[in-house]
Protein backbone atom coordinates (compact mmCIF):
# COMPACT_ATOMS: atom_id res chain seq x y z
CA UNK A 1 0.00 0.00 0.00
CA UNK A 2 1.13 3.22 -0.95
CA UNK A 3 5.01 2.91 -0.57
CA UNK A 4 4.77 -0.81 0.31
CA UNK A 5 2.79 -2.35 -2.23
CA UNK A 6 1.11 -6.03 -2.36
CA UNK A 7 3.73 -6.83 -5.18
CA UNK A 8 6.43 -5.31 -2.40
CA UNK A 9 5.41 -7.51 0.74
CA UNK A 10 1.98 -6.48 2.10
CA UNK A 11 2.74 -3.20 4.32
CA UNK A 12 0.46 -0.75 6.31
CA UNK A 13 -1.76 1.26 4.52
CA UNK A 14 -2.49 4.69 4.53
CA UNK A 15 -5.21 6.22 6.52
CA UNK A 16 -7.35 8.81 6.25
CA UNK A 17 -9.79 10.63 3.55
CA UNK A 18 -8.95 12.88 0.68
CA UNK A 19 -9.32 16.36 1.59
CA UNK A 20 -12.85 17.63 0.38
CA UNK A 21 -13.33 21.27 -1.12
CA UNK A 22 -14.36 22.99 1.93
CA UNK A 23 -10.84 22.00 3.85
CA UNK A 24 -9.18 23.62 0.96
CA UNK A 25 -11.40 26.52 1.23
CA UNK A 26 -10.57 26.97 4.70
CA UNK A 27 -6.99 26.43 4.15
CA UNK A 28 -6.85 28.75 1.38
CA UNK A 29 -8.55 31.45 3.96
CA UNK A 30 -6.26 31.32 6.46
CA UNK A 31 -3.14 31.39 4.25
CA UNK A 32 -2.00 28.09 5.07
CA UNK A 33 -1.23 24.99 1.92
CA UNK A 34 -4.38 22.87 0.83
CA UNK A 35 -3.98 19.54 1.91
CA UNK A 36 -3.98 18.02 -1.40
CA UNK A 37 -6.03 18.06 -4.56
CA UNK A 38 -9.73 18.50 -4.18
CA UNK A 39 -12.14 15.25 -4.81
CA UNK A 40 -13.44 16.58 -8.21
CA UNK A 41 -9.60 16.78 -8.91
CA UNK A 42 -9.02 13.44 -8.02
CA UNK A 43 -11.71 12.09 -9.65
CA UNK A 44 -10.86 13.55 -13.06
CA UNK A 45 -7.00 11.61 -12.31
CA UNK A 46 -8.91 8.13 -11.99
CA UNK A 47 -8.58 7.20 -15.77
CA UNK A 48 -4.75 7.98 -15.28
CA UNK A 49 -4.91 4.37 -13.39
CA UNK A 50 -4.21 1.43 -15.87
CA UNK A 51 -6.10 -1.16 -14.71
CA UNK A 52 -7.18 -4.64 -16.39
CA UNK A 53 -8.38 -7.65 -15.78
CA UNK A 54 -6.71 -10.55 -15.55
CA UNK A 55 -5.91 -14.24 -15.00
CA UNK A 56 -3.08 -16.23 -13.15
CA UNK A 57 -1.75 -18.77 -15.80
CA UNK A 58 0.97 -20.51 -13.02
CA UNK A 59 2.26 -19.41 -9.87
CA UNK A 60 5.26 -20.42 -7.03
CA UNK A 61 7.20 -19.42 -3.98
CA UNK A 62 9.79 -16.49 -4.92
CA UNK A 63 13.10 -18.73 -4.35
CA UNK A 64 14.65 -16.44 -2.03
CA UNK A 65 11.44 -14.71 -0.39
CA UNK A 66 9.20 -16.81 2.02
CA UNK A 67 6.48 -14.14 1.91
CA UNK A 68 6.00 -13.50 -2.27
CA UNK A 69 4.41 -15.06 -5.10
CA UNK A 70 5.92 -15.19 -8.69
CA UNK A 71 2.86 -15.09 -11.15
CA UNK A 72 2.60 -15.18 -14.24
CA UNK A 73 -0.53 -13.38 -15.14
CA UNK A 74 -2.15 -12.91 -18.71
CA UNK A 75 -3.18 -9.43 -19.27
CA UNK A 76 -4.95 -9.96 -23.19
CA UNK A 77 -1.11 -8.97 -24.24
CA UNK A 78 1.25 -11.26 -26.03
CA UNK A 79 3.12 -12.32 -23.44
CA UNK A 80 1.95 -12.87 -19.56
CA UNK A 81 3.15 -10.50 -17.09
CA UNK A 82 5.66 -11.43 -14.39
CA UNK A 83 4.44 -10.15 -11.13
CA UNK A 84 5.21 -10.77 -7.30
CA UNK A 85 2.93 -10.26 -4.75
CA UNK A 86 3.44 -10.39 -0.92
CA UNK A 87 0.33 -12.97 -0.45
CA UNK A 88 1.77 -15.47 0.69
CA UNK A 89 0.28 -15.80 3.80
CA UNK A 90 -2.94 -14.79 3.01
CA UNK A 91 -3.71 -17.07 -0.07
CA UNK A 92 -3.09 -20.65 -0.22
CA UNK A 93 -1.05 -21.72 -3.69
CA UNK A 94 -3.15 -23.38 -4.64
CA UNK A 95 -6.46 -21.02 -4.45
CA UNK A 96 -3.80 -18.28 -6.85
CA UNK A 97 -3.67 -20.92 -9.47
CA UNK A 98 -5.76 -20.19 -12.36
CA UNK A 99 -7.91 -17.45 -10.45
CA UNK A 100 -9.04 -14.40 -11.86
CA UNK A 101 -7.13 -10.87 -10.78
CA UNK A 102 -7.12 -7.17 -11.70
CA UNK A 103 -4.13 -5.86 -11.86
CA UNK A 104 -2.60 -2.30 -11.79
CA UNK A 105 -0.36 -1.73 -14.91
CA UNK A 106 1.60 1.19 -15.41
CA UNK A 107 3.29 1.42 -11.97
CA UNK A 108 7.04 1.26 -12.77
CA UNK A 109 8.73 -2.41 -12.79
CA UNK A 110 10.65 -3.10 -9.37
CA UNK A 111 13.15 -5.81 -9.00
CA UNK A 112 11.68 -7.95 -6.05
CA UNK A 113 14.77 -10.01 -4.35
CA UNK A 114 15.87 -10.48 -7.58
CA UNK A 115 12.39 -11.36 -9.87
CA UNK A 116 11.34 -7.95 -11.51
CA UNK A 117 7.33 -7.32 -11.00
CA UNK A 118 5.81 -5.65 -13.95
CA UNK A 119 2.46 -4.46 -12.12
CA UNK A 120 0.60 -4.96 -8.80
CA UNK A 121 -2.85 -7.57 -7.97
CA UNK A 122 -4.88 -4.86 -6.90
CA UNK A 123 -6.14 -6.40 -3.06
CA UNK A 124 -8.53 -5.74 -0.36
CA UNK A 125 -7.56 -5.88 3.54
CA UNK A 126 -9.33 -5.34 6.96
CA UNK A 127 -8.15 -2.97 8.96
CA UNK A 128 -6.04 -5.52 11.16
CA UNK A 129 -4.05 -6.92 7.85
CA UNK A 130 -4.79 -10.50 8.60
CA UNK A 131 -7.38 -10.74 5.96
CA UNK A 132 -6.25 -9.83 2.13
CA UNK A 133 -8.48 -10.48 -0.96
CA UNK A 134 -7.24 -10.03 -4.56
CA UNK A 135 -10.34 -8.29 -6.38
CA UNK A 136 -11.82 -10.00 -9.42
CA UNK A 137 -14.03 -8.77 -12.07
CA UNK A 138 -16.95 -10.47 -12.46
CA UNK A 139 -17.16 -14.38 -13.86
CA UNK A 140 -16.36 -14.88 -17.86
CA UNK A 141 -14.61 -11.18 -17.85
CA UNK A 142 -11.95 -12.29 -20.42
CA UNK A 143 -7.99 -11.46 -19.39
CA UNK A 144 -6.74 -8.03 -20.62
CA UNK A 145 -10.42 -6.04 -20.50
CA UNK A 146 -9.83 -2.74 -18.94
CA UNK A 147 -11.36 -1.73 -15.70
CA UNK A 148 -13.36 2.29 -15.57
CA UNK A 149 -14.32 4.17 -12.56
CA UNK A 150 -17.79 4.56 -13.17
CA UNK A 151 -19.89 3.43 -15.88
CA UNK A 152 -17.94 1.05 -18.44
CA UNK A 153 -17.11 2.79 -21.32
CA UNK A 154 -14.99 1.21 -23.89
CA UNK A 155 -13.10 4.20 -25.06
CA UNK A 156 -12.08 5.15 -21.33
CA UNK A 157 -9.52 7.34 -21.97
CA UNK A 158 -6.17 6.49 -22.01
CA UNK A 159 -4.00 6.03 -18.94
CA UNK A 160 -1.00 7.71 -17.65
CA UNK A 161 2.53 6.49 -18.88
CA UNK A 162 4.81 5.09 -16.31
CA UNK A 163 6.90 7.93 -16.15
CA UNK A 164 3.62 10.42 -16.17
CA UNK A 165 2.44 7.41 -13.14
CA UNK A 166 5.72 8.41 -10.96
CA UNK A 167 6.03 11.98 -11.81
CA UNK A 168 2.76 12.72 -10.54
CA UNK A 169 2.04 10.24 -8.43
CA UNK A 170 -1.47 9.01 -9.34
CA UNK A 171 -1.91 6.15 -7.07
CA UNK A 172 -0.19 7.73 -4.42
CA UNK A 173 -2.99 10.24 -4.83
CA UNK A 174 -6.03 7.82 -5.71
CA UNK A 175 -5.14 4.76 -3.26
CA UNK A 176 -6.01 6.13 0.08
CA UNK A 177 -9.83 6.53 -1.50
CA UNK A 178 -10.19 3.36 -2.75
CA UNK A 179 -12.29 0.57 -0.92
CA UNK A 180 -14.85 -1.91 -0.95
CA UNK A 181 -18.89 -0.96 -0.52
CA UNK A 182 -20.91 -3.14 1.98
CA UNK A 183 -21.77 -4.81 -1.42
CA UNK A 184 -18.31 -6.17 -1.84
CA UNK A 185 -18.20 -3.69 -4.65
CA UNK A 186 -14.92 -1.98 -5.34
CA UNK A 187 -14.59 1.79 -5.90
CA UNK A 188 -13.01 4.78 -5.39
CA UNK A 189 -15.03 7.29 -2.74
CA UNK A 190 -18.23 5.64 -3.73
CA UNK A 191 -16.90 5.60 -7.67
CA UNK A 192 -17.26 1.48 -8.44
CA UNK A 193 -14.87 -0.01 -10.99
CA UNK A 194 -16.46 -2.02 -13.31
CA UNK A 195 -16.12 -4.18 -16.81
CA UNK A 196 -18.53 -4.94 -19.55
CA UNK A 197 -19.72 -7.67 -17.61
CA UNK A 198 -20.46 -5.27 -14.06
CA UNK A 199 -18.56 -4.91 -10.78
CA UNK A 200 -15.17 -5.63 -9.17
CA UNK A 201 -15.31 -7.42 -5.98
CA UNK A 202 -13.76 -8.47 -3.11
CA UNK A 203 -14.62 -11.86 -1.90
CA UNK A 204 -15.86 -11.28 1.48
CA UNK A 205 -14.42 -7.74 3.01
CA UNK A 206 -16.51 -5.25 3.29
CA UNK A 207 -15.55 -1.53 3.86
CA UNK A 208 -11.90 -2.44 2.87
CA UNK A 209 -9.14 -0.62 2.10
CA UNK A 210 -7.37 -1.36 -1.37
CA UNK A 211 -4.04 -1.24 -2.43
Amino acid sequence: AGGAVFGAGFGPRPRGRVSPPPARAAAAEAGAEPAGPSIEELQVMLPKLHVRAGRVLSVEKHPDADSLYVEQVDVGEDEPRTIVSGLVEYVPLEEMQGRDVVVLMNLQPRNMRGVKSFGMLLCASNDAHDVVEPLAAPPGTEPGERVCFGEFDPEYPEPATQNQMKKKKFWEKLQPGLQTGDDLAAGWQGVPMTVSGGAVTAASLKGAGIS
